[in-house]
């Protein structure tokens, strides 16, 4: 005998309560704007913006920190001209071969499970750096190192950027940048403090005389320690986790966020609802189901969406960019130190005269001795030339201000306007700088001309915007990799040009970049105007 079974038939009252309870929860939801608005804006995203700036801050020490100890340590690390250049470079491209893979596991494992254990890797490998008997053992930890660092930085712009909406969301990033100048600004000063020292620690034991040179290594990784540590008490993006159909984890977070802001009844969030285009984001597959194979393929799909029809213009301008700006702020800054020292040397050899900047760099290079196949190391200094600091110093207050101004107006003028005009006025400087046979001016203006790096920051606030959470981080990383692509080939050609081309290797930055500036105009609307307030974002 067959069983039938019974099932509940539903009331016409009880069909309508239901209907009913499905259109309440559907009005009680709200976006992750929204909701993000009512977690307010206090303590939480102070102790984040600061965080951010170091993360920022310990990248350029990292990489940066390289111009000043290279002069002194080229004795201890039997350093020649070639290998100055590679030395420079090796770390941007630790960061080439690495950025494409931290912005895959940050796009689909999370930003917070990259940047946290990167960070404080990357300050393990830049103490044992600091040990290194000769050149090669140092060229391969500074390789390490820079895999590591890539992780965190450009990682962290998506980060911050999925705490805050449109409304705060730019001038955030501004801030963050500010801080990152401001500890820019601290690295003359560190690099006279600690190199200039006359101290020396014989460890005949490890074969090597540790002097201040390579404990300057060391504190230039301080703040990567810092911030990894301080990373153990920030949540993961509540974005990403949205993204990732997280809602609960996502709530816990916001709900962590209120409370740290000062909010003391519970935060009361309905359904959250999602604002992302998520038809470019690929699916990856269940962990069990992961090969090697399965990987790189799952890689590679979440980055083509980058370069289809949609966002193939942003991603090529935005890259051709990064490459050019990277060129000058990094490449051409590898020999700051070296082109300031041979002014400051001129200077103070011959008072009350005055010199073209590349005739000044001619002479200095002319005066080198070192053998036809330039094998042959010159003199030892410990120190470097106090105009080296001055002029260093001059450079990052610029840089300090000018963020200053630029996050006071990132609200109110478009982000195209401020670096279109960034880019004329430095690149214009940079070719002043070669034109002019007074050398004083001509100093200030070669310094001016590295101010073009804040529209480095400009463009990462502007890129965050252009793509969805689930791409944001492999746009940025994509980017930022030929950005550092750009510093292995600005460090290596200028290296090669400066001697003898000086002329030219100032030309073909400065045009490249004024090229740049005419590219930008061609960026997508959405960042030519500032969505309005009530306006929900679209990332």
């Amino acid at each position: 005998m067959a069983i039938k079974a019974v099932l509940p038939v539903k009331t016409p009252k009880e069909t309508d309560d239901t209907t009913n309870g499905k259109l309440k929860a559907f009005e009680e939801a709200i976006t992750f704007s929204e909701a993000l608005e009512r977690t307010k804006y206090g303590k939480f995203n102070y102790f984040l913006i600061i965080i951010s700036g170091l993360v920022l801050a310990n990248v350029l020490l990292e990489t940066s920190a390289v111009a000043f100890y290279m002069p002194v340590a080229h004795c201890d690390l039997q350093l020649t001209n070639s290998r100055k250049g590679l030395l420079s470079a090796i770390g941007y491209v630790g960061m080439i071969v690495s950025s494409h893979l931290w912005g895959f596991l940050a796009d689909t494992r999370g930003r917070r499970r990259v940047i946290r254990p990167t960070l404080i890797a990357g300050f393990v490998v830049t103490v044992v750096s600091s040990f290194a008997t000769n050149f090669w053992s140092m060229l391969v930890l500074r390789l390490i190192n820079g895999i590591f660092v890539s992780g965190a930085s450009a990682t962290i712009y998506a980060y911050i950027s999925e705490f805050h909406t449109d409304r705060t969301r730019s001038k955030v990033m501004m801030i963050s940048s500010f801080i990152f100048a401001i500890g820019a600004m601290f690295m003359p000063f560190l690099s006279f403090a600690v190199i200039n020292r006359e101290w020396r620690l014989d460890l005949s034991f490890m074969g090597l005389v540790y002097k201040p040179w390579r404990l300057f290594v060391i504190v230039c990784g301080i703040p990567g320690l810092v911030c990894g540590i301080a990373m153990y008490f920030l949540p993961e993006s509540p974005k990403f986790l949205l993204s990732m159909n997280k809602e609960e984890e996502t709530k816990e977070v916001l709900q962590q966020m209120y409370r740290m802001n000062g909010g003391k009844d519970e935060l009361v969030i309905p359904h959250l609802l999602s604002e992302e285009d998520n038809t470019e984001v690929i699916e990856t597959k269940d962990k069990g189901s992961y090969s090697i194979f399965s990987f790189l393929a799952t890689m590679w799909n979440q980055t083509v969406p980058l370069f289809r029809r949609k966002y193939i213009r942003t991603t090529t301008i935005v890259c051709t960019t990064q490459f050019w700006l990277y060129v000058i702020t990094n490449g051409l800054y590898m020999w700051f130190p070296y082109i300031v020292n041979a002014m400051g040397e001129f200077m103070k050899n011959h008072p009350g005269e005055n010199r073209n900047l590349c005739r000044i760099v001619y002479d200095k290079h002319d005066k080198m001795d070192l053998s036809v196949n330039n094998s042959t190391l010159i003199d030892c200094p410990d120190k470097l030339e106090n105009t080296t600091y001055m002029y260093s110093l001059l450079m990052e207050i610029l840089y300090v201000s000018t963020f200053a101004v630029i996050t006071l107006i990132i609200n109110r003028v478009s982000k195209i306007v401020i670096m279109v005009t960034m880019i004329i006025f430095c690149s214009s400087c940079g070719l002043a700088a070669v034109w002019l046979p007074y050398t004083s001016i001509s100093a200030i203006l070669y310094v001016i001309l590295f101010l073009v790096g804040i529209s480095i920051n400009v463009l990462g606030a502007a890129t965050v915007d252009l793509y969805p959470t689930q791409l944001r981080a492999m746009a940025m990383c994509v980017s930022l990799m030929m950005g550092r692509i750009g510093s292995v080939v600005g460090t290596n050609i200028v290296g090669a040009l400066v001697a003898n081309y000086c002329e030219l290797t100032f030309y073909i930055s400065c045009f490249a970049m004024l090229s740049c500036a005419l590219l930008i105009l061609f960026l997508p609307r959405s960042i030519t105007s500032e969505k309005s307030p009530s306006t929900p974002e679209n990332a």
